[in-house]
């Protein structure tokens, strides 16, 4: 009847740690290393964006056809993974499905890297391979695919930034992008998740804030082992819970409710819903092919993202709803 005390005792200990070592939530001015910094650019030709191959393009893809060497096994983290070299020299961070069973992250990863690429947030280089040939120790073997991460020689990686203390806290894109990852059953707000990129083009250089692992969502959400990947539970999640005095209370229960609970706006998830709002049925579906789903279950998924996103308009258009769904 013991046989599970120790992970209950750890579980009892995160949930006490966590929210009293989180650093209060307020804005911190950018350094001058920073500038030009962008955590969100207007996407203009948002319609016309390619969410099948998105921002880098179909020139940058893993070819399924390609052997792939191998650098390294991945040590940390819960989703097995490697670093493998491609036949033209190319570094690919890859990461696979657990090997428990329980939903690969990859597939969700590329498919919300799509989307927040497509309504103006940075994202890296990611493409879906469902297998690939890898070449190590033992010989050549077909391997378990799962999300190829490019290491491109225009982006550098130079240093993580926090949800709670950075140079956006409280302007409309920081909290827009919180209401678009809530939009997909976000559960893992951790600023280890979090990246800033240095990207090169030509004589020009800017700095990316990015939310760059994306996994966790596209499920329930919770505090512990929250199932992601996973459309029976994603379709029974709710949204939003109500709005009161122009602040929305949210379904969500993943961690870090201090960037959520009183700090986000209607107006704020109605922009975000108007962003989402914007992509077309085919860009829809063209996100998901690119993270590997079959049609029949990408359907499911993007009629329950419409359904969040029409929420989301409606909260945006009626700022004072009543809070009698709390």
């Amino acid at each position: 009847m013991f046989a599970h005390a120790p992970s209950v005792l750890l579980v009892t200990i995160l949930a006490m740690y966590v929210p009293v070592c989180t650093p209060p939530v307020r804005l911190v001015p950018a350094t001058p290393a920073d500038a030009p910094a962008s955590l969100w650019q207007p996407p203009d030709d948002l319609e016309e964006r390619d969410l099948q191959h998105g921002f880098w393009g179909s020139e940058r893809a893993p070819r399924a056809d390609d052997t792939f060497t191998l650098v390294r096994l991945k040590h940390t983290g819960v989703n097995p993974g490697m670093v493998v070299r491609d036949r033209l020299g190319r570094r690919w961070n890859v990461k696979q499905a657990p090997a428990d069973g329980q939903a690969p992250e990859g597939p969700v990863e590329v498919v919300l890297s799509r989307v927040l690429s497509a309504i103006g947030y940075h994202q890296p280089p990611v493409y879906y391979l469902p297998e690939f040939t890898l070449v190590d120790d033992w010989g050549s073997h077909r391997e378990p695919g799962g999300r190829f991460r490019l290491s491109d020689p225009s982006l550098t990686e130079v240093g993580t930034w926090s949800w709670q203390q950075n140079p956006y806290v409280g302007t409309t894109p920081y909290q827009g992008l919180l209401v678009v990852l809530l939009v997909f059953n976000s559960s893992d707000l951790k600023n280890s998740n979090n990246s800033i990129y240095t990207y090169r083009r030509g004589d020009q250089a800017a700095r990316w804030y990015v939310v760059r692992d994306l996994g966790s969502a596209l499920g329930e959400t919770g505090r512990v082992a929250p199932r992601q990947n996973d459309v029976h539970r994603f379709e029974r999640e709710r949204f939003v819970l109500g709005v009161q005095n122009g602040v929305v209370a949210f379904a969500n229960r993943g961690w870090h409710q201090e960037l959520l609970r009183g700090r986000i706006r209607a107006a704020d998830v109605g922009w975000a819903g108007a962003l989402l709002a914007r992509l077309s049925d085919r860009q829809w579906t063209d996100a998901f092919a690119a993270g590997g789903y079959p049609p029949d279950l990408a359907a499911r998924y993007i009629r329950k993202i419409h359904a969040n996103i029409a929420e989301a308009l409606r909260v945006g258009d009626e700022p004072r709803l009543s809070t009698e769904r709390w």
